[in-house]
């Protein structure tokens, strides 16, 4: 072999221990970084073992709670809630349960065609203090006459409960008014619902809703059964037939949310009634029960457009109807006093934070299958946060106070309807 070929074959070597050298060294690296894997592996695992099997059960449980906390975090509630809440946990249960009834004055005081507030009015205020009253025709002679009586009746209620007292009165249209009906307020005649919408003028519901509110807050008023949101789809409804605003629900929407906005700039709550719509219906629920055929996605096309604008632009309250809706319900139970229909419908699906009110419960729908007791205690289960016009007020009152009581009713219902109530007169 010669030198050059023995300086050849040398080279070959180094450069083939050099390759084995490298090739040891990056499994040494490996096994080296292998381990130390392992190691942070049962490190961690280490660290989330119990101390003790005396312990387990109590770290497994913080454990999960925090994932859950992280999870879902508890609801921020805003400061005027708060401070409903507080107003609500210093009233007593049967306090509590009479600001969940609007009631007329008649039924208050026992005075049939009550025009005056005085001691008689006082006396039954301090027994039941009530949410608030609803005035008739016969209540109203005119206009000195309607703003001393409510202005005493507010008065005293400011002084008994420490909250404003919901007045109101049923204030439509040129169809039914128990101001403007009576010449001796001289109030300028009001065009009919119907003849409004016939325009497809928005701006004459929004006139409607200001010229109602501007002389029902000077009266001293301070709510309006109004607007009509029913969509008339039956040609044969002929009680409903001026009230509507039409059969078009995306005109009649918009004709809702201008008088809304009408009566809300002069201090008047507008009450958006009678969801979940009365317009497909053929009798009258003052005379009866009153059916709707259709289903959910039937309505949700049409009757319930309007209420959900209404909604969705921050709608106060709104009026819930006697109406049957056996084809979403399976029953023939009036929507006023159905679980579903307000829960599930109103609340939950179409995203209804406000007041609801029931439609008056002396209404033959009602009367004619259930006693004032039954009818309420039922609506409020159903999620109904006042009672309107019971047949029999006291029967109504000392019912529910008394199904609080036995558990039929939680007091949490009680509770959570009330702070809505309360809630919505610290913003009056």
């Amino acid at each position: 072999m010669t030198q050059e070929e023995r300086k050849q074959r040398r080279e070959q070597e180094t450069r083939n221990a050099a390759t084995v050298l490298i090739g040891i060294s990056c499994i040494v690296a490996a096994v080296v970084l292998g381990i130390v894997l392992l190691l942070a592996v049962f490190l961690k695992k280490d660290d989330k073992k119990p101390v003790n099997s005396d312990t387990e059960a109590t770290i497994a449980t913080e454990t999960e709670t925090e994932d859950l906390e992280t999870e879902t975090p508890e609801p921020v509630i805003d400061s005027q809630t708060q401070q409903a809440i507080a107003v609500v946990s210093e009233m007593t249960l049967e306090q509590k349960v009479a600001q969940m009834f609007i009631i007329t004055p008649d039924a208050l005081t026992g005075v049939n065609g009550a025009t005056v507030t005085g001691n008689t009015s006082k006396n039954a205020y301090e027994k039941y203090p009530v949410g608030g009253l609803i005035y008739m025709s016969k209540n109203l002679t005119g206009p000195d006459q309607t703003k001393d009586m409510l202005s005493k009746m507010e008065a005293f209620a400011k002084e008994k409960t420490g909250l404003p007292l919901f007045i109101g009165v049923d204030e439509e249209s040129g169809a039914l008014n128990r101001i403007a009906s009576n010449r001796a307020f001289g109030v300028t005649a009001l065009s009919k619902a119907s003849e409004i919408g016939a325009t497809g003028d928005a701006s004459k519901a929004y006139e409607l809703g200001s010229t109602i509110g501007n002389y029902l807050y000077d009266l001293g008023f301070n709510m309006d059964f109004a607007p009509v949101a029913d969509v008339l789809t039956n040609s044969e409804n002929t009680f409903l037939k001026d009230r509507s605003f039409g059969s078009d629900s995306g005109n009649v929407s918009n004709m809702v949310l201008s008088m809304l906005q009408g009566l809300e700039e002069n201090n008047i709550y507008g009450v958006v009634k009678h969801f979940p719509g009365h317009g497909s219906t053929k009798a009258d629920s003052h005379d009866g029960l009153a059916t709707c055929e259709k289903t959910l996605e039937e309505m949700q096309e049409e009757e319930l457009v309007p209420f959900q604008n209404a909604i969705n632009n921050g709608a106060d309250f709104i009026m819930v109807g006697h109406i049957t809706v056996p084809n979403i319900t399976g029953s023939t139970l009036p929507s006023s006093m159905s679980e579903y229909m307000i829960k599930e419908v109103l609340r939950k699906q179409m995203g209804f934070e406000g007041v609801v009110i029931t439609d008056a419960m002396n209404m033959k729908a009602i009367t004619n299958h259930y006693d004032s007791a039954e009818a309420a205690i039922t609506a409020i289960n159903a999620g109904a946060d006042i009672i309107l016009m019971p047949a029999d007020f006291k029967a109504a009152y000392e019912g529910v106070v008394e199904a609080v009581k036995t558990g039929t009713i939680s007091e949490e219902t009680i509770n959570s309807a009330v702070v809505r109530i309360v809630k919505a007169k610290q913003e009056m």
